[in-house]
């Protein structure tokens, strides 16, 4: 029977694939870079394949970020951690569609700081109150 990916690898993998769509990489090329191919790009991306350190600091080189930026927001193993962690309205598993990847990707070409602040209240003043992200 096969064990199924620990959640931090699944959300290792996840954040290298949002950096890596973020900034407009093909897991080919990403994999070309590594001297991997482009399915164990896939393999990191889903948690089936851990990724060593070395790798995801070469990765992390590829990607323009540093290493903690793949842990930032990860799941804790401590559930006495988790239940001191005051509720930030934010889920800590968050997996992003592509739609949340186009928008950021559009917001990010907003040069204007002042539009930026009133997309942001836009997108706020759209968000039934009733609702939370944790849910």
């Amino acid at each position: 029977m096969k064990k199924a990916p620990d959640p931090i690898d699944r959300y290792v993998g996840h954040r290298v694939r949002v950096r890596r769509l973020l900034i407009g990489v093909s897991q080919e090329k990403l994999g070309d870079a590594l001297g991997v191919t482009f399915q164990q790009i896939q393999k990191y991306e889903k948690g089936t394949n851990r990724i060593s350190a070395s790798r995801l600091q070469q990765i992390a080189d590829m990607l323009g970020v540093p290493v903690g930026f793949f842990y930032e927001g990860a799941p804790r193993q401590e559930v006495a951690i988790e239940e001191e962690r005051p509720n930030s309205g934010i889920s800590s598993d968050l997996f992003w569609t592509s739609q949340d990847l186009q928008l950021v990707r559009a917001f990010q070409r907003v040069s204007s700081p002042q539009v930026r602040r009133r997309l942001i209240g836009l997108v706020e003043s759209l968000v039934d109150p009733t609702e939370t992200a944790a849910e």
